[in-house]
């Protein structure tokens, strides 16, 4: 069976680098959520939208996480310079699925510090997919919003431009008019798990 009559491989991008300063410096990652660590959930939701392929980018506490979470069959990827930002963590995965034995057609981002973003999204999400220029996004109330899948064409541009923060925040802007975006308000809620008070969304 050649490549061209497969289906495409959209691998899941799990950016779970982040060292929860506002959190007292608890590592995301690391959040108990339904009693494990909340990145197993967030892998979890990525093979139930349909990425079997998993990516994982970890950063403070790596070795903890490595130790206490169950990431079975994922390709964990440590991002040195997690400091710097969401970019930093992104342009690390990106590279990841690069390395790929098998090419990856597109990247399906999330965060791990949402857990309010469930499999139906990424499912939604990942059916966007139309070839390696792709580009769509889950939206809520019509602002956009993770996932975000993410073509292969477009991997060295997001790359480029994801500095600090930001991730590929800049190169969808300025790719506004080519992304798909595919609502989920209905079936979730896009909260961030960023000081004491989100807390308490986690189960």
């Amino acid at each position: 069976m050649t490549r061209e009559t497969e289906e495409p491989l959209v691998a899941g991008l799990l950016l779970a680098a982040g060292g929860g300063r506002r959190l007292g410096g608890r590592p995301k990652a690391l959040l108990s959520h339904r009693g494990r660590p909340l990145v197993e959930h967030a892998v979890g939701v990525l093979r139930q939208g349909g990425c079997e392929v998993v990516h994982v980018v970890l950063g403070a506490a790596a070795g903890r996480v490595r130790a206490e979470a169950r990431l079975p069959g994922c390709v964990l990827v440590d991002n040195t310079d997690w400091a710097e930002g969401m970019g930093s963590s992104l342009r690390a995965g990106l590279a990841s699925l690069r390395a790929q034995a098998l090419p990856v057609d597109a990247a399906l981002v999330s965060l791990v510090d949402q857990p309010g973003i469930g499999g139906e999204a990424v499912a939604r999400v990942r059916r966007a997919y139309g070839s390696q220029g792709s580009l769509a996004a889950a939206s809520y109330g019509g602002r956009r919003g993770h996932p975000v899948l993410l073509g292969a064409d477009h991997w060295a541009g997001v790359a480029a431009d994801a500095v600090g923060d930001q991730g590929a925040r800049e190169y969808l802007e300025a790719h506004r008019d080519a992304i798909t975006l595919v609502d989920c308000s209905d079936v979730a809620e896009p909260y961030d798990i960023d000081t004491e008070a989100d807390l308490v969304h986690l189960e």
